[in-house]
């Protein structure tokens, strides 16, 4: 049992490095995910809430096709399709190739597109949930549209939706498990590569089932305490 262990320790027959460089890797395409789905989601859910009635249905129709499209079909549509699309273009350009696409960025467009869509749906509910008087007494006082967002719409709104952003940041940590088909070494990759080398199938998937724990637990923590904080700085501003 102890020479099991010592498998996911850091000596010269463990795996303990490369695990950890993996976790390191599932973290960075989450965090870059997380941020491109939050900043098109933004602009998904302005569009949704907006006045012209061509952006809210193409918005509708972004977050309908990503909601109900299997996870795994957009990755293989970035990675495979997306290197056949580069390899098109640069044929046309005259380039010699051989043409790729990392896996890290079709796994973080892809993921980053379908959080989007969720995360579009979190900050227009919390849009609408900011009461339209609070707004309308920023415009009597004269403020500009910009400084209405800033120091009214924003604040309140995020009290709202960061909870629906907290799980969504959580769904993003596990759809990086799919990134792996794209041959990057994250978490999920790299498990199994070293169940297939050591043939302890259930040591490493158990190591890589609380890689993903750690990573999940402490990044709610954190979540929890910005909710926390919202909550505080908006019960003291009604004060």
């Amino acid at each position: 049992m102890w020479a099991d262990l010592d498998l996911l320790g850091f000596g010269p027959d463990g795996w303990g490095q490369v695990l950890l460089h993996a976790a390191v890797m599932s973290l960075l395409v989450s965090l870059a995910a997380f941020a491109f789905g939050i900043v098109l989601g933004t602009l998904v859910a302005w569009a949704r809430t907006g006045r012209s009635r061509l952006l809210r249905s193409l918005a509708g129709l972004y977050t309908a096709v990503m909601r109900g499209v299997p996870d795994i079909l957009v990755i293989y549509l970035f990675y495979f399709g997306g290197r056949q699309l580069v390899t098109a273009v640069g044929t046309a350009l005259g380039f010699a190739g051989p043409f790729d696409i990392s896996g890290f960025l079709a796994g973080m467009l892809a993921i980053g597109l379908i959080s989007a869509a969720y995360q579009a749906e979190v900050l227009r509910g919390a849009y609408q949930a900011v009461p339209s008087g609070t707004i309308e007494a920023g415009r009597v006082v004269g403020m500009t549209r910009f400084t209405l967002f800033r120091r009214v719409i924003v604040p309140q709104a995020m009290v709202t939706a960061i909870p629906g952003l907290g799980n969504q940041w959580q769904s993003v940590v596990k759809e990086s498990a799919l990134v792996s088909v794209t041959g990057m070494v994250e978490i999920m990759r790299q498990v199994t590569v070293a169940a297939g080398s050591t043939q302890e199938h259930f040591l490493f998937y158990a190591a890589g089932a609380v890689l993903y724990l750690i990573i999940t637990t402490i990044s709610g923590q954190v979540f929890r305490i910005i909710e926390h904080r919202g909550l505080r700085g908006q019960l003291a501003g009604e004060r």
